[in-house]
């Protein structure tokens, strides 16, 4: 679920002569945010059948999510800015072709190892390639394009979240040419290909601006950060809290502290201070932390209990979460059709209602029926959970820009899609820590612990959205 948003722009660009030509940048552009969204998903559902043939055990299942998500997040902000001193289209292009690349590699991986650092790869690539095409969008389109195409994200993108363990699951069953998992890498050559040539031909040229500067050390410290978190985390829940991984995190903290020192000190951060003073952005950037970790890692771990504790291949567990989908596709555009502008934060109230709802049900029916209950038993909890997602997943974020001034917009889209990222990361990573910790007792039981942590910190988020600014700016999409 990334929200594809960048930082400022600096170079002005002649608007593309026809509608058509806008168009077709925007196919673009939509392409290459889908196949963000698919690549950080499909591997929820393949992961037991990736780990089993790879021989990873558990670690290669939390590190298949996380390695792509933390590689983005880390690296998003970055992107943007190396767009803007080097030029959108030249970054678009070097993303795409390291993303398609990256693609091959993990799709032909012999070793977990091999197919770790492919993630990775494609991960910082794509940090290359999404900021651009926001970017590129909003020098050159009309304001009435700019609105059409703002308003298709996020019914897209929700349904990308969700279509990306459902196509894994399809590829998985259908075990094309006997390769089992390896499609769902193998796919993107064809993709990105085309993606390519068709960049080469219609991007609009544009030479950056050298003096935009880059924050190395700040891009550094946030590495360190996140991986030292994230890395302690899965460390010590798979092999024990040991001294090492306990020390990780307490490293991430420090580089976490530094960071957030460097942010108040440097000339140019990459998060503005400003920003960080605003009362209704900082409550949104939390809101988006906690609801995306939160959903994000219960959508992994509903596909590890679907095929772990129900037993369903990897096509049934596919088939199983499609109603999350429908739900999705349906309050996304409801809200998308005026929902959004007329309620405003009130939305977000509404969508988490809705979620925590789904969960509460799917919880009730673990609880009573354990790993006994049927996979279609749990569908209509499911879509109700979706219900609630398509409210949320795009909403939080207009709402967050809602009192940003409009020279702070690009800094302010970048910063949320780079929250976004890592809540993801972070979601992905703690979640299937939290079920495996649980599992030796039971999966059901795992479930059941993973359910009420999703609730916990979904409902901890509600607070914080009654801080959020009432309304999205007006006639401006966020």
């Amino acid at each position: 679920m990334t929200a594809t948003t960048t930082t400022t722009t600096t170079t002005t660009q002649a608007r593309p002569a026809s509608s058509r030509l806008m168009w077709a940048v925007l196919a673009l552009v939509l392409l290459a945010d889908a196949l963000d969204v698919l690549d950080a998903t499909v591997t929820n559902i393949a992961a037991p059948t990736i780990a089993e043939e790879l021989h990873g055990g558990q670690g290669l299942i939390k590190w298949l999510g996380t390695a792509y998500m933390l590689a983005m997040g880390v690296l998003l902000v970055v992107g943007g800015r190396l767009g803007d001193r080097y030029g959108q289209r030249r970054l678009f292009l070097i993303g795409m072709a390291g993303f398609t690349v990256a693609s091959a590699v993990a799709g032909l991986s012999p070793d977990p190892a091999s197919l770790i650092a492919a993630r990775v790869a494609q991960g910082a690539f794509g940090a290359l390639l999404i900021p651009q095409g926001m970017a590129i969008m909003t020098r050159t389109f009309s304001p009435e394009m700019l609105t059409k195409a703002f308003g298709l994200f996020g019914p897209l993108l929700g349904v990308a979240t969700i279509g990306g363990p459902v196509l894994a699951g399809f590829i998985v069953g259908a075990d094309l040419f006997g390769l089992s998992w390896r499609p769902i890498f193998l796919i993107n050559l064809v993709l990105g290909v085309i993606g390519l040539a068709v960049a080469v031909r219609i991007l609009p040229r544009d030479g950056g601006d050298r003096s935009a500067v880059v924050d190395g050390w700040g891009s550094g410290l946030l590495a360190g950060a996140m991986f030292g978190l994230l890395y302690g985390l899965i460390e010590g829940s798979t092999n024990g809290w040991t001294g090492f991984p306990i020390a990780s995190i307490v490293a991430g903290l420090a580089f976490f502290a530094a960071f957030a020192h460097r942010q108040s000190t440097a000339a140019d951060p990459l998060l503005k201070p400003s920003l960080l003073r605003n009362r209704g952005f900082t409550s949104g950037l939390l809101v988006g932390l906690t609801v995306f970790a939160a959903t994000i890692g219960l959508v992994y771990v509903l596909s590890l209990f679907l095929q772990e504790g129900l037993h369903a291949s990897p096509r049934g567990a596919a088939l199983a979460l499609l109603p999350l989908t429908a739900g999705i596709i349906g309050s996304a555009f409801a809200a998308m059709g005026g929902l959004v502008a007329r309620l405003g934060r009130t939305l977000i109230f509404v969508g988490l209602a809705i979620v925590l709802a789904g969960c509460g049900w799917v919880l009730a029916l673990v609880v009573a029926s354990g790993t006994g209950i049927g996979p279609w038993t749990l569908t209509p909890a499911f879509f109700v959970i979706g219900l609630g997602l398509g409210c949320c997943t795009s909403t939080i974020f207009d709402v967050a820009m809602g009192g940003i001034d409009p020279d702070e917009a690009g800094g302010a889209s970048g910063s949320l899609s780079s929250i976004q990222q890592l809540a993801a990361a972070m979601g992905s990573a703690a979640f299937t820590s939290v079920f495996f910790r649980a599992a030796d007792t039971g999966l059901d039981h795992a479930m059941e612990i993973s359910l009420i942590v999703v609730l916990g910190l979904v409902a901890l988020s509600v607070p914080f959205v009654a801080l959020m600014p009432r309304r999205t700016r007006e006639g401006e999409p966020a």
